[in-house]
């Protein structure tokens, strides 16, 4: 495989290994990374994934499989429901997950050995054109497209290699009862409108109005999602307007864009609406911290929604709201894939086969989902009852990238060095400013502009 010079951790983890890759996954001959860190014969499973129909095909078929995941705290419970539901059907195919804490970093070494299992949760820090080295082909993306949403972020060359596990709405967790304590009678809907309702809840509640989860990292994260189609009410925004539009971070001076997002995490910390020291913030106990009325909001996807509501006695308090920004009046939210589902392309066909049927039965029969406060990847699904208030939202979906561009995100993001849905590096850095007050708000956007427009000159986007 062609090793492309990065600037993100894959990059240097799998240097040592992909003289040994070869093409892609599924033509019969080729050879890669075993179980063991060996060289295998990587052969094709033979079926797609919807050709499968669940409870009549491979019934019979034995395997012993490995699952490696994050979710380490539903192992010994959803997951041992799931596997017990799941061999009522299909009887010889064993599953053992593995529970990995520290998971973006981890599984990403993992996968330069080859012994990483046989389904995992794909990293974001693998790039597009390097899928096809590690993961099964699941099927052409025309044909799944029909059947399933998200399918874009781990699809490539018209290959669809990862299935996401569910699908999240983007937006803000909440306790109801502080908001309406604090006197914020309605749900806010820009900016102002949500700075105001925090000042509100930190003059009249005991409450932390906004909680980043700063130490954590990972959950700054969260930030990245609302910059594109919900900032902007566009589908293709991410596409057409930040990866090849010039200075996508500069201030629109309307409330909306990717500005209006960090320039609201500016806004909250700057004027002291959100906890003393953000070195210091606990996410496990942040979770009942929300559920019992200690904190008023976080700024976490959908999948946020059921383990707030059941980290304490006061889960009725729990609700969701939309991103406060509006465009032409209107609230928009992207629907986007969590983590999906890659099954290692160079176990053995029937390993292979079976993985894939317990992928689908998780993404059409298990509820997971519904457990985990997301939206089915089915195309004709519906919003579960927990997101009654995004009825009236604008639902966007990530359009198909032209062909030849699938990787421009990737690269320009990884030049740039900003690390946008990977890193939670600029939430972090706009965090750091606003405590000490210096670089503004305005100027930390013109480092980033600066940073991005160098990366897409590289790439051959000029404007």
């Amino acid at each position: 495989m062609k090793l492309k010079e990065r600037k993100k951790i894959i990059a240097c983890t799998l240097a040592g290994v992909m003289a040994f890759s070869v093409t892609a996954c599924g033509n019969g001959g080729d050879t890669g990374i075993g179980a063991k860190g060996k060289m295998a014969e990587k052969v094709s499973p033979g079926i797609t994934f919807e050709q499968i129909k669940l409870g009549e095909d491979y019934t019979d078929l034995s395997a012993d499989l490995k699952f490696l995941t994050h979710k380490t705290d539903v192992i010994d419970t959803t997951f041992t429901k799931y596997v017990k539901e799941f061999n009522k059907i299909y009887p010889n195919i064993h599953i053992e997950y593995e529970g990995i804490t520290n998971y973006a970093d981890d599984i990403t070494t993992r996968l330069t050995t080859g012994d990483w299992g046989d389904i995992c949760m794909i990293p974001t820090t693998v790039d597009k054109d390097e899928l096809e080295n590690y993961f099964t082909c699941m099927g052409d993306y025309d044909t799944l497209s029909k059947e399933y949403t998200m399918l874009q972020n781990y699809s490539y060359g018209g290959k669809v290699y990862g299935i996401p596990s569910m699908g999240n709405i983007q937006g803000i967790v909440y306790n109801k009862r502080i908001f309406e304590e604090a006197g914020v009678t309605e749900v806010p809907k820009t900016p102002d409108e949500f700075l105001a309702a925090l000042q509100k809840i930190k003059d009249n509640t005991d409450a932390i109005p906004l909680y980043t989860n700063f130490a954590a990292g990972w959950t700054m994260g969260a930030w990245d999602a609302y910059i594109d189609a919900c900032a902007t009410g566009q589908a293709d925004f991410a596409h057409e307007e930040r990866v090849k539009g010039e200075n996508p971070f500069a201030d629109r001076g309307d409330q909306t864009g990717p500005y209006a997002v960090y320039n609201t995490l500016y806004q909250s910390v700057a004027r002291g609406l959100t906890e003393d020291d953000p070195t210091t913030t606990d996410w496990e106990g942040s979770k009942a911290r929300l559920n019992n009325g200690e904190i008023a909001c976080m700024a976490l996807g959908s999948w946020s929604i059921i383990q707030m509501k059941n980290a304490g006695e006061h889960g009725d308090d729990v609700a969701y709201m939309p991103f406060p920004i509006s465009v032409d009046g209107k609230q928009y939210t992207n629907v986007g894939p969590d983590y999906n589902y890659g099954i290692n392309c160079n176990r053995t066909a029937d390993e292979q086969t079976a993985a894939m049927v317990y992928v689908k039965w998780l993404v059409e029969e298990s509820g997971f989902e519904t457990d985990e406060g997301g939206v089915p990847i089915q195309a004709d699904a519906k919003l579960p009852d927990f997101l009654e208030s995004f009825h009236e939202v604008g639902l966007l979906y990530d359009v198909p990238i032209p062909e030849g561009e699938e990787t421009l995100d990737n690269d320009v993001n990884n030049e740039s060095e900003l690390g946008i849905n990977v890193s939670g590096g600029m939430a972090k850095s706009v965090v750091e400013a606003a405590i000490d007050g210096h670089p503004a708000m305005d100027e930390l956007a013109a480092e980033w502009n600066g940073k991005w427009t160098a990366a897409q000159e590289k790439f051959g986007i000029t404007h």
